[in-house]
């Protein structure tokens, strides 16, 4: 298949007007020009829109009504093909603060659908607690946030790869607990979470990678304690997830993390939830019961802020128009970084050899086109 007429857009790479040959799923050979092309290929006219390397949700719990702790296959089968439909080709369904038996119930159905993935991939799971302090519980549900336990963390993760833990360092064994969890190849991410600049800094040496949802639900920064905010703005080696919705983070704030984070240290994701491309009203998330207005979605107990309903083709978006930066420049935030931090060493970019996950944008960043392993999909 010969991809022409394109705006090839990777990390560091913009081609006004290029072509991408793909054999046997990889991309095969870019070319920065439409001349002297292959002519004995299938041919798709790109018409001059955007080609960018396909997305890559490292945080997701729904979409279209559906949760990944609903527990079925149904529900993750049903979430994988509405994120596609966004330009997500890979992701990490993301589970709440529930039970164990919840938790195992949820990662089956993860398990099952990975025999047969007919749409987006699955980039291994996301935990997103239970080992969470209740004073930053957000839109978690408080009644079942634990300690951490590594022997829990074990039993999940043989019915199906845990990818990523988001957890308070500052817990009981928390650091004994991001060292186990390094060891164990699982990417330990701070969030939900009172802990202190310096717990940050302790725990980064035994293996912290991340911050979760950069800036909520974890310890804000004062002049005399800047906590996991200030950590995450000074340190250049921590990967800070931003939901760049304009609600989660104002657009004020995600001009200044592009301005002092560099671009491998960010992160786009959604953090959406069930109630993600349905009308406004009332839904719940996690047992909890909650509403949606606009783009916003919010506890019905306390008005705190629970998930989003962003797509990820949205939060690109949102970031080119926020930070007027250039797009080679941004689009590594959302792809590349998310791959590179899984291991995932053959995703992310539009180069030779890489896998042929691929977007085709419009100039308002609406989705034309999905390649995934190099098939269209859409």
């Amino acid at each position: 298949m010969l991809i022409k007429n394109a705006q090839i857009i990777s990390p560091q790479l913009n081609i006004p007007c290029g072509a991408i040959l793909i054999q046997e799923g990889k991309i095969k050979e870019v070319f920065p020009s439409c001349k002297n092309l292959p002519n004995d290929a299938e041919i798709i006219d790109a018409k001059r829109q955007m080609l960018v390397p396909g997305f890559i949700d490292i945080h997701i719990h729904g979409i279209g009504g559906y949760d990944v702790c609903d527990g079925t296959v149904e529900a993750i089968e049903t979430i994988s093909k509405l994120k596609m439909k966004e330009g997500t080709t890979s992701y990490c369904p993301t589970t709440l603060t529930l039970s164990h038996m919840q938790l195992e119930k949820s990662l089956s159905a993860v398990a099952a659908y990975k025999k047969d993935e007919k749409y987006a991939k699955l980039a291994g799971v996301h935990l997103e607690g239970p080992f969470v302090s209740k004073a930053y519980i957000g839109a978690q549900n408080p009644d079942f946030a634990r300690l951490p336990d590594i022997e829990e963390v074990k039993r999940l993760n043989d019915i199906t790869p845990v990818a990523i833990i988001t957890y308070a360092p500052e817990l009981e064994n928390g650091l004994d607990f991001t060292q186990q969890l390094s060891d164990l190849g699982i990417v330990p991410s701070a969030g939900h979470s009172s802990a202190s600049c310096g717990c940050i800094r302790e725990a980064e040496k035994v293996g912290l990678k991340h911050l979760t949802h950069f800036c909520n639900q974890m310890s804000p920064m004062h002049h005399r304690e800047i906590g996991m905010v200030g950590a995450g703005l000074m340190d250049e080696d921590l990967l800070i997830e931003v939901i760049c919705d304009k609600v989660h983070l104002s657009a004020e704030m995600l001009q200044l993390v592009y301005q002092l984070k560099q671009p491998d240290k960010i992160a786009v994701i959604t953090d959406s939830l069930a109630a993600t491309a349905l009308e406004d009203g009332d839904y719940e998330l996690g047992g909890l019961p909650i509403y949606v207005k606009g783009n916003e979605a919010r506890l019905k107990h306390n008005d705190h802020l629970a998930g989003s309903t962003l797509r990820m083709n949205m939060a690109l978006k949102n970031v080119a128009e926020v930070t007027g930066l250039p797009l080679e420049k941004i689009i590594q935030t959302t792809s590349y970084n998310q791959a590179k931090s899984l291991g995932l060493s053959n995703l992310g970019k539009l180069e030779a050899g890489f896998v042929a996950d691929m977007v085709l944008l419009d100039e308002n960043f609406n989705v034309e086109k999905i390649f995934i392993d190099g098939v269209l999909k859409s």
